[in-house]
């Protein structure tokens, strides 16, 4: 409903300055100058169209890693529980309630925050090297339960990367730059038209309008996904509330 609004208001708003601008502007010249601003509204549009692919491209590609990542933390947090139920007590229980622990962390403090573009604590971290000291201090009694000592600590080191991973895809989204080469870009490409002529005016206002929707929509695309567990991506905590069950 929201990228409705912004496209509606847009192409209302470019439709009725198109009007004004033909209705009511000078037209000397301007069938003299669309050859010259033909070329450079080539020049501008693709470059900026470009320009708006590979962003989209980018956060799509973004969206797809940070869901991997999740489901990769999450079973190596349920293969480290599956490796500590052959150590011996009290480390096998310990385990189990740290990883527990960790996916409910995870699920109810760290997925909101992630979700609003906010950092998150040291929560997490914290859970993780408990667990890590937890596996570091385990007896075990034959090599059976040192192989799934070693198991376990390995599969840790595997959370550790993939959290990494899903935090930083967290904060990543389109920089200051990027955003400022879009707005100005969509300026250029929505203005140029204004200095065509020779145009009807009823198609003059449609393709500007139209031309102004198409850039509004991709424009409201790109700020729906420059943050993947928002907006239009929108990934949700499924993988450790899965995990969560095996690990009941």
């Amino acid at each position: 409903m929201l990228g409705f609004l912004w496209v509606a208001g847009a192409s209302a708003v470019a439709a009725v300055l198109a009007y004004a601008v033909r209705r009511f502007g000078a037209d000397e010249g301007r069938d003299a100058n669309n050859d010259t601003v033909g070329n450079v509204f080539t020049l501008v549009g693709g470059l900026h169209a470009v320009l708006m692919a590979f962003v989209l491209i980018a956060l799509f590609d973004a969206a797809g890693t940070a869901s991997d990542d999740a489901y990769r933390e999450a079973n190596s947090l349920v293969a480290v529980t599956w490796a500590g139920e052959s150590l011996p007590e009290p480390t096998r229980s310990e385990i189990m309630r740290l990883t527990q622990d960790y996916a409910t962390t995870v699920i109810e403090r760290e997925w909101p925050r992630m979700r609003e573009g906010e950092e998150v604590d040291g929560t997490g971290w914290a859970q993780l090297d408990q667990l890590r000291l937890a596996i570091e201090g385990a007896q075990p009694a034959d090599d059976w339960q040192q192989e799934r000592r070693l198991e376990a600590a390995g599969r840790l080191w595997e959370v550790y990367q993939a959290r990494q991973d899903r935090l930083n895809a967290g904060g990543d989204g389109v920089s200051t730059v990027v955003w400022f080469a879009l707005v100005a870009g969509s300026f250029l490409a929505i203005a140029l038209p204004f200095l065509f002529g020779g145009t009807r005016l009823v198609s003059y206002v449609i393709v500007v309008a139209t031309l102004t929707a198409t850039i509004t929509l991709l424009m409201f695309a790109i700020y729906q996904m420059q943050n993947p567990f928002s907006g239009g991506s929108s990934i949700e905590p499924a993988a450790f509330e899965s995990a969560l069950q095996r690990l009941g």
